[in-house]
C-alpha cells in the first residue's frame, strides 16, 4: 500500500493482495467509447497487457481488462513522480473536479498549471484516470486502493457516516444550526457534509472549541489518521481530552458500535490544515548538469568497458566451469566463493556478482546440488566471439528481475550471489528507468556527475527499488551500467540505446562494432610474460590458461610463466617440443629465449621420478635421487621406505605422494597399473540436465524460471479500428440461446469457473489451447488467495494440470476455485 503523502510511495505487497480481475462499471466503458482511434491506440499501446491474446473484442471487455487490479498494479511502476503525486490527490479527494484539483496542488497558472495538465493527460492515456461528463475526475477504482490514507487524510464524511441514522445527523446539525430542508438522512448527509467542506465555516466552528478540542484537531488534521483499534464497550468517548466536543459536531466520526478510535473526515482535515497548505507537486524532474559529450568519445568509453567486462566474465565461468563453487546450505554462493572466484579472475566482486546473475539468467550456469556449475551451453558460449558472448549476457542483465550489484542487506550483512530471491518488479524499473533518465540528456552530451542521473530517476520511477547500500539514489545500477557499457561519460552508449529500444539486432550490431574480434595472438616477453590485448580466443585462452598463470584480465591480459605452471601443462601430456611449438603458433613474434630455456629445462627434470599406485611404490633410474627422497624431512610424513636402490614405498595414497613431491619441489608423474605414464587433465564438470516432468510434460528451460514471453506483436491501430466499430455491448456466449462460444475450451471452462467473468475464461481457455502461460488468482482450499504462475496447462475438467511456478512443481487445480487470470 503506498504511504500517504509519501514522495516515493512503494508498491510491495499491493499486486499480490489485490484481486486479478473484477467486473468493472460503465463508466470506463462510456469515456472510452468516445475516444478517437488515436487516443484509444494511445491507451492500448501505453498498457500492453489488456491486448495480450485473445484481443479484446468490445470496448466493454477492453475496460473490463483495464479495471483489473493486477494490470493497474502493472501501470504503476512506470508512472513519474508527478503521476503518483495527483492520482495520490484524486484518491483523497474522490470527486473533484480539475479546478478543485488545481488548488489543492497550488497548480492554478503558470507552469505548474501546463504541468497538471499534461499529467492528466499522461494518466488518462493509460486510462487510470479520466473526465466524465459531470466535469469530475473519475478514477479506476483499484488506483485508489493503492493509498490507505492518501495525503495522509482518512475517508470522506460520506463514508464514515454511512452507518449513521437520520437522528445521529440531526443532532449533529442541531449543534451546529444547520436545518435542512427535509428531515430525510439524505438531505440532513448532504447538508452536514455541505458544512464541512467549507473551510471557513469549519474554522469558525473551530473557534468556538474548547482549547484541549482545538488542540486535538489541530494535531489529528496534520497527522496521518489512526488506524483503528479494539475499544471496549463501555469504555468513555471523552477518553482523550476534547474530543466529545467534536464528536457531536461531527468534527470527528466514531463507529456507533464504539470499535475504534474517532476519525477525522477528509473534508475536515482539509478545512483545518488551512488555504496555505498543498498537497505535494512536483511538474518539473531535478536538473542534471551536462557536459559535452561526442559520439566518439561515448563509443570509445563503451568500447573499453564492455571489453573489460568481457574480458573479466570469460574469466569468471572459466574459474567457476573448473571448479563449481559451492552452494550454502541457505542457498546461494556465500561470501568465501565469491572472494576465491575474484581472486583467480582478478576482478571485483560486483564484476563476479554481475557475472554470476547475468550468466545464471541466460542459462550458462545452474545449481547442481549442492554446487554451481556450468552448464553445456557455457561451452558453446566459450566458443562465440566476444561481442556475442556479451550481447547474450546483457539480454540477460535487461530483464534481471533484481539488481545484482546488492550485496548488503538493511543491517549491512552480506548477501549471497544467485541466492534466489524473490523477483524485484522494483529492480527491474530501476533499471530501465535508468537509462530513459539518461536518454533525456540533450543529444551529444552526457551527464557530469553521473550520480545527478540516480536523483532524475528517483522523480521518473518513484516506485523502483534501490539497494539499502547505496550511498546515493542507485549508485550500484548506475556503476553496473558502466561497466557494461551501457552508460560512458553519463550518456547512452549505443549499447544503451539497444537494450532501451529492446531491440536484439541492433544490440549484436552495436557489441560488433565497439567489441574487436578474439584475438588469436599473443605476444611473450622475456620476462617470461605473454599480454593479449583485446578479449582472447577461447583457444588461446585455453592454451595459456594451461601453461602459465594469469595476473590480470581487462582489455589487456597478462599471464606469467612458471616451472610450476609449465609442469602443469607438462602433466596434461604435453611434449616439450609440442608446448613450444603451440605457443609459436600464436605468438605475433619469436618465443624469446628464457622461456625456451624455461620449457625444456622444466622437461628435463619432469618425470625423473615416477609414482606408481600400490599404496604407493615410488620408483625411478637414478638410485641418488630416490635416497634423497626417503631422506627428505618434509617428505617423512609419507611414510617412505626404501627397498631398492631405484624402488620406494609410500604408505600414502598416490595423489597425496604426488602433492607433497611437487610441494617439495620436485616434478613427478603418475602411472597408471600398465606402467604408462597417466595423463592429468583438468576436468570439466557440467550440470546434468533437469529430469523430465511426470505425466510427460517437458519443463520450462530453466526451473522455477517465469516462461519466455510468446506473444505476438499486436497492431494496435487496426485493433482501435476494430475496437471503435464493434457493437457497444457484445453478449457473453450462451449455447441455450444460440450464440456458441469460440471453442470447446472456452465452454467448458465457463461451465466449471463460475468465478470467472467471461473476458478471463477466454484467456484461461486461449492459454490452454496454445501451450502458453497464465497467472490466476486461486483460492485453496483452506481459504487463503495466492497469486501462481502456470505453464504446460492441461485441461482434464473441473480440474487443470500445470505446471506451478510458485511451487516448482507438477499441481493440480480446481477450475471453480480460479477467481482471476492475467496474462504471464
Amino acid at each position: 500500500m503506498l504511504p500517504a503523502g509519501s514522495g516515493r510511495p512503494w508498491m510491495s505487497s499491493y499486486a499480490v493482495r489485490c484481486p486479478i480481475s473484477k467486473k468493472s462499471g460503465s463508466a470506463l466503458a462510456a469515456w472510452l467509447r468516445g475516444l478517437d482511434a488515436a487516443a484509444l491506440e494511445r491507451v492500448l499501446a501505453a498498457r500492453p497487457d489488456v491486448v495480450s491474446a485473445p484481443e479484446p473484442r468490445s470496448v466493454g471487455e477492453l475496460a473490463d481488462r483495464l479495471q483489473r487490479p493486477a494490470s493497474v498494479a502493472l501501470a504503476l511502476p512506470r508512472l513519474a513522480l508527478p503521476c503518483l503525486q495527483v492520482a495520490e490527490a484524486i484518491a483523497a479527494l474522490t470527486a473533484v473536479s480539475r479546478d478543485d484539483l488545481a488548488g489543492l496542488l497550488d497548480a492554478t497558472h503558470g507552469d505548474r498549471a501546463h504541468g497538471l495538465d499534461a499529467v492528466l493527460e499522461t494518466l488518462a492515456d493509460r486510462a487510470l484516470v479520466w473526465p466524465t461528463g459531470n466535469g469530475l475526475l473519475h478514477m479506476a477504482a483499484p488506483l485508489r486502493n493503492a493509498w490507505g490514507s492518501p495525503l495522509g487524510l482518512d475517508a470522506p464524511l460520506v463514508h464514515l457516516l454511512a452507518g449513521s441514522n437520520s437522528d445521529d445527523l440531526g443532532r449533529m446539525l442541531a449543534k451546529i444550526d444547520v436545518k435542512p430542508a427535509t428531515n430525510r438522512k439524505e438531505m440532513r448527509l448532504a447538508a452536514l457534509v455541505d458544512h464541512h467542506s467549507d473551510p471557513a465555516r469549519v474554522a469558525a466552528l473551530v473557534a468556538k472549541a474548547p482549547a484541549a478540542t482545538r488542540k486535538l484537531l489541530e494535531r489529528r488534521a496534520r497527522g496521518a489518521p489512526e488506524r483503528p483499534g479494539f475499544i471496549m464497550f463501555g469504555t468513555p468517548a471523552d477518553s482523550k481530552p476534547g474530543e466529545q466536543w467534536a464528536l457531536e459536531r461531527g468534527l470527528l466520526i466514531q463507529d456507533r458500535y464504539r470499535y475504534g478510535s474517532a476519525r477525522m473526515p477528509a473534508e475536515v482535515a482539509l478545512a483545518l490544515r488551512g488555504s496555505d497548505w498543498h498537497a505535494p507537486f512536483t511538474p518539473v524532474p531535478p536538473g542534471v548538469r551536462s557536459v559535452p559529450a561526442t559520439v566518439s568519445d561515448i563509443d570509445r568509453e563503451a568500447a573499453a568497458a564492455s571489453m573489460a567486462f568481457a574480458a573479466h566474465v570469460a574469466s569468471v565461468l572459466g574459474v567457476c566451469a573448473a571448479a563449481p563453487p559451492a552452494r550454502l546450505k541457505a542457498g546461494g554462493i556465500g561470501a568465501r566463493e565469491l572472494s576465491r572466484i575474484g581472486r583467480a579472475a582478478q576482478c571485483d566482486e560486483i564484476v563476479v556478482r554481475l557475472a554470476l546473475e547475468a550468466a545464471s539468467a541466460a542459462g550458462l550456469l545452474t545449481r547442481d546440488g549442492d554446487r554451481v556449475a556450468a552448464t553445456a551451453a557455457y561451452d558453446t558460449w566459450a566458443e562465440e566471439e566476444p561481442a556475442d558472448q556479451l550481447a547474450r549476457l546483457l539480454r540477460a542483465w535487461w530483464t534481471l528481475p533484481l539488481t545484482p550489484g546488492g550485496s548488503r542487506d538493511e543491517n549491512g550483512k552480506a548477501l549471497p550471489a544467485l541466492a534466489g530471491a524473490p523477483a524485484c518488479g522494483g529492480c527491474l524499473q530501476a533499471r530501465h528507468g535508468l537509462l530513459t533518465a539518461a536518454a533525456q540528456l540533450p543529444a551529444g552530451e552526457g551527464a557530469a556527475n553521473p550520480a545527478e542521473l540516480g536523483a532524475l530517476l528517483v522523480w521518473l520511477r518513484p516506485l523502483a527499488d534501490e539497494l539499502p547500500q547505496d550511498a546515493t539514489p542507485f549508485a550500484n545500477l548506475i556503476r553496473e551500467a558502466e561497466l557494461l557499457g551501457a552508460l560512458a561519460r553519463g550518456a547512452v552508449s549505443p549499447i544503451g540505446a539497444a537494450l532501451l529500444a529492446d531491440d536484439a539486432e541492433a544490440l549484436a550490431d552495436a557489441c560488433r562494432r565497439l567489441l574487436p574480434a578474439a584475438s588469436g595472438t599473443a605476444r611473450f616477453g622475456s620476462d617470461l610474460t605473454a599480454v593479449v590485448t583485446g578479449t582472447p580466443s577461447a583457444h588461446l585462452l585455453a592454451l595459456l590458461d594451461s601453461v602459465a598463470d594469469r595476473e590480470s584480465a581487462g582489455t589487456a591480459s597478462v599471464w606469467r610463466f612458471s616451472p610450476a605452471s609449465v609442469r602443469r601443462a607438462l602433466d596434461a601430456g604435453l611434449t616439450p617440443d609440442t608446448l613450444a611449438a603451440d605457443l609459436a603458433d600464436v605468438a605475433v613474434e619469436p618465443l624469446p629465449q628464457p622461456l625456451s630455456y624455461l620449457i625444456h629445462d622444466t622437461a628435463r627434470g619432469h618425470g625423473r621420478v615416477r609414482v606408481a599406485s600400490a599404496a604407493c611404490v615410488i620408483h625411478g633410474e637414478e638410485p641418488a635421487l630416490l635416497a634423497e627422497l626417503a631422506a627428505h624431512r618434509k617428505l617423512t610424513q609419507l611414510g617412505l621406505r626404501l627397498l631398492a636402490p631405484t624402488v620406494l614405498i609410500s604408505r600414502t595414497p598416490p595423489d597425496k605422494t604426488l602433492s607433497a613431491l611437487r610441494s617439495a619441489g620436485y616434478a613427478p608423474v603418475a602411472e597408471k597399473p600398465d606402467g604408462s605414464v597417466r595423463i592429468e587433465r583438468a576436468q570439466r564438470p557440467r550440470a546434468a540436465s533437469p529430469a523430465p516432468l511426470p505425466s510427460g510434460r517437458s519443463r520450462p528451460q530453466r526451473s522455477g524460471d517465469r516462461p519466455a514471453d510468446v506473444r505476438t506483436a499486436v497492431d494496435l491501430r487496426a485493433l482501435a479500428a476494430r475496437l471503435r466499430g464493434a457493437p457497444q455491448d457484445v453478449p457473453e456466449p450462451d449455447p441455450y440461446d444460440g450464440r456458441p462460444y469460440d471453442s470447446d475450451t472456452e465452454e467448458i471452462i465457463a461451465g466449471w469457473a463460475r468465478n470467472l467473468p467471461f473476458t478471463d475464461v477466454r484467456q484461461l481457455a486461449h492459454a490452454v489451447n496454445n501451450g502458453q502461460a497464465i497467472t490466476v488468482e486461486y483460492v485453496a482450499t483452506s481459504g487463503n488467495t495466492t497469486v501462481r504462475t502456470l505453464s504446460q496447462l492441461e485441461l482434464d475438467a473441473p480440474y487443470l494440470h500445470a505446471w506451478c511456478h510458485l511451487r516448482n512443481d507438477d499441481r493440480v487445480f480446481t477450475l471453480s476455485r480460479i477467481h482471476g487470470v492475467m496474462p504471464s
